[in-house]
């Protein structure tokens, strides 16, 4: 778990964009520290209206830069329209989209569920950890020293806490633990796809969200998982399963407990049941051991499979951790390895919400998004941005069609029909 440090500067979009990066990274189990010479990460939410802000802006990088012990994240107005002008500064930062920034902050790390894996209704989001713990035990994540092996409450229990969120007014219950994949496998069992389907089948109108699950855990029951999927309109078609790397030498140094072709079956199986879904996964990239060819591998990896959401993260040591130990990379490597990871994304992902522009699509509005925008997803959790929703009538929970009239790397737009 990561302490972090995080500045806003700008209007109060920007303001909304750092409350919504802090409330993930408290979901994940992180926490605020009073500055940045005792974080792990600071992160600078950037404002860029004239050129005496800019200058501002990048005085202020440079001195978390050098304030903060750990990472430095950039990220707003300013690093997306200008993101150039803080690499040029020779600044050792991530320059990230805002949706980015707690994944990076995670370091590749499992989240961590709150400390009484009680159910959350966040406007009409409702989070429902399912279990607590993992049975991974990876060379360089910290989270298992917090959480410890899985523990699962009976799939009773999760049917009847999603049932009170669904009840409470959720349109979107996010399913979520440090691995979904293993839940059950505290008592000998693989329960993930019966758990959803008794979810599926609560009364209402509503959409599920199947949060991080590691490929060992999915590669035994994904026949199983994919039938529940292709049976069940309200599981978003959605799948986050982290690879981390392309190189079954650099996953066998990560501890990963997976190889890089259970990963490929994974996505086969899923590709083979629906005609149309999201994959979602993870590469760290600068490992200790990672090689110049064990980075390509990752890079044909991620061109094989075309994910269409990616969290390219630059592998940092973590406190207490056996990577922590190894000889790490130079920061030129790793910085050149994330940037050229991080342009393939921008083209795979960009190229994925291009092809929706001009189609019809059934979407959720989920959450409020800058100005007058809500943020909706479609049936692959897809988002869509419909903008000036009050002019439309749209808000958070609402069902609706749009038409995608345009996209940019991250999302698309649409207009209601």
């Amino acid at each position: 778990m990561a302490r972090y440090h995080i500045e806003t500067y700008g209007c109060t979009a920007n303001r909304g964009e750092s409350r919504r990066i802090e409330r993930r990274l408290r979901e994940g189990g992180h926490h605020p520290v009073d500055g940045p010479d005792e974080a792990d990460v600071a992160i600078l939410n950037t404002c860029t209206v004239v050129e005496k802000t800019e200058r501002n802006m990048l005085s202020r990088a440079r001195e978390l830069d050098e304030e903060t012990p750990a990472d430095l994240v950039v990220t707003g107005c300013m690093a997306l329209a200008q993101g150039e002008q803080f690499r040029e500064a020779g600044l050792d930062a991530e320059v990230l989209h805002w949706d980015d920034v707690p994944t990076a902050v995670r370091n590749g790390e499992c989240p961590t569920t709150t400390p009484d894996t009680e159910p959350i209704l966040d406007g009409v989001v409702g989070i429902l950890p399912i279990a607590r713990g993992c049975m991974s035990d990876c060379s360089y994540c910290i989270t298992k020293h917090a959480t410890g092996k899985i523990d699962s409450p009976p799939v009773a229990e999760n049917v009847e806490k999603a049932r009170a969120l669904v009840h409470a007014g959720a349109k979107e219950i996010r399913v979520t633990g440090q691995d979904t994949g293993v839940y059950g496998w505290d008592d000998d069992d693989r329960k993930l796809h019966e758990l959803l389907e008794r979810i599926c089948a609560i009364d209402g109108d509503f959409r599920v969200r199947v949060g991080m699950a590691n490929p060992k855990g999915v590669h035994g029951i994904r026949e199983e998982i994919a039938d529940v999927f292709a049976e069940n309109e309200e599981l978003y078609d959605f799948l986050h399963v982290p690879v981390q790397s392309g190189s079954d030498d650099v996953l066998g140094d990560m501890r990963r407990q997976h190889q890089v072709s259970e990963f490929l079956e994974v996505v086969e199986t899923f590709d083979r049941r629906l005609d149309d879904w999201t994959l979602s996964t993870d590469f760290i990239v600068g490992f200790p051991t990672e090689t110049e060819a064990d980075f390509e591998q990752s890079m044909a990896l991620l061109r094989e499979t075309r994910p269409e959401k990616i969290n390219v993260t630059r592998f940092s040591k973590r406190p207490g951790t056996d990577a922590a130990e190894m000889k790490g990379l130079g920061g030129t490597v790793k910085k050149e390895r994330s940037k050229a990871m991080s342009e393939l994304k921008r083209a795979v992902v960009g190229d994925a919400y291009e092809s929706m522009v001009g189609e019809r699509r059934a979407v959720l509005a989920v959450e409020e998004g800058t100005g007058d925008s809500v943020k909706c997803r479609d049936p692959a959790y897809r988002q869509v941005i419909v903008q000036d929703a009050p002019d439309h009538g749209v808000e958070p929970g609402d069902f609706l069609a749009v038409e995608v009239t345009d996209h940019n790397t991250m999302y698309a737009f649409g207009d209601p029909v």
